[in-house]
């Protein structure tokens, strides 16, 4: 399953790139971009953990970006 998020107050490309290398890590993601220019998380994983996975994402985004919300 394939979802887009919006992303509020990422700061930098660089974060950008180590967010989207750290959730492509979690169990379950089968693939996942982040977007400093769109600010936007597009996210392809298993529909049955997606609620779960995303709970992992935003602790994963937290810790690269402190400021960085996920809006869902």
């Amino acid at each position: 399953m394939k979802k887009k998020y919006k992303l509020q107050d990422l700061d930098c490309a660089n974060c950008a790139a180590k967010m989207e290398e750290a959730i492509k890590k979690i169990e379950g993601v089968e693939d996942a971009a982040v977007s400093f220019m769109t600010q936007k998380l597009t996210i392809e994983a298993d529909e049955q953990r997606m609620e779960a996975i995303m709970d992992q994402v935003v602790a994963v985004c937290r810790k690269v970006e402190p400021d960085c919300k996920i809006l869902r």
